[in-house]
């Protein structure tokens, strides 16, 4: 877990959710090394099965995964999984979230039920999650409020707005996962 003593800690996040809600673009925003991913062309046979209707302009998608690191102090990296976003690629994320101290589900509020699946993922795993609801063009915009009730996530789950492409927006959103992870350990420490 995360120590205070000043040593270096590295710790793993899982950042997930559905096909094309910005979760290669989210790593590769904050990585400060040139990230990992598994990026590879849409097919004439996935566009036959995933819904690109809002995504007109999405050529490639992750078929394994995608990594990246940040150091957020100099006693604490984070590493960076992501998962694919098709329901066909969902084996891996046992995988990819082992060992997680916790994960960011980010939402796209042009097709909120695609989060459903990777929010129960979570639950039913007891991983600390947070839902981050990308901010797109031309996308409307709701109250997190509104949206955590249409999601279902109960009041401990934050649900903070994220935009993947802005550095600070992608660190806000990893600095709330980290005290949403720390307010769930001192919370079962005191049980």
């Amino acid at each position: 877990m995360l120590r205070s003593s000043g040593a270096l800690s590295s710790v793993k996040v899982v950042v997930s959710g559905g096909f094309g809600v910005g979760k290669t673009t989210f790593i590769n925003t904050i990585s400060e090394i040139d990230p990992l991913d598994t990026e590879a062309p849409i097919s004439e046979v996935a566009l036959r099965i995933d819904d690109t209707s809002c995504l007109p302009d999405k050529m490639t998608t992750t078929v394994a995964l995608d990594f990246g690191r940040i150091t957020l102090d100099p006693t604490l990296v984070l590493y960076l999984f992501g998962t694919p976003g098709q329901e066909r690629f969902m084996s891996m994320w046992d995988d990819l979230s082992k060992g997680a101290i916790g994960a960011i589900v980010i939402a796209d509020t042009r097709r909120i039920e695609d989060c459903f699946r990777t929010i129960e993922y979570f639950e039913q795993r007891y991983i600390p999650f947070l839902l981050a609801v990308n901010t797109f063009d031309g996308a409307a915009r709701f109250d997190l409020g509104q949206i955590r009730d249409a999601v279902g996530v109960t009041a401990d789950v934050p649900v903070v707005e994220c935009d993947a492409r802005e550095r600070e927006s992608v660190k806000d959103t990893l600095l709330a996962l980290l005290t949403r992870v720390l307010s769930t350990h001192d919370a079962l420490g005191r049980a």
